[in-house]
């Protein structure tokens, strides 16, 4: 295959990889919101919250996220397709 096509591969992967990270904690945390709702209604258990995975899942999201748009803000950044007060800002000297 030609280099161009692997290339485009791997950047592809690189967004699939953290979008997959971001959905499952996105899953993770309306599971644990789910549960402890369904939790409320019976009465022979308290409801709590299992307080690591919500904690974990939201790290998941906000990471996965994260990672996505700063790599649509350097692409488009490098395109010069950013408004200008979220160009980089040049340094002097």
């Amino acid at each position: 295959m030609n280099k161009l096509v692997w290339q485009r591969l791997l950047a592809l992967l690189l967004l699939v990889i953290p979008g997959a990270i971001a959905t499952w904690g996105f899953k993770t945390i309306r599971d644990v919101l789910f549960y402890y709702t369904a939790e409320i209604g019976n009465e022979e258990i308290s409801a709590s919250i299992d307080w690591l995975k919500l904690i974990i899942g939201i790290l998941a999201f906000l990471g996965g996220i994260a990672f996505i748009a700063g790599w649509i803000l350097y692409r488009d950044r490098k395109r010069n397709y950013v408004a200008p007060r979220f160009k980089a800002k040049k340094k002097d000297g």
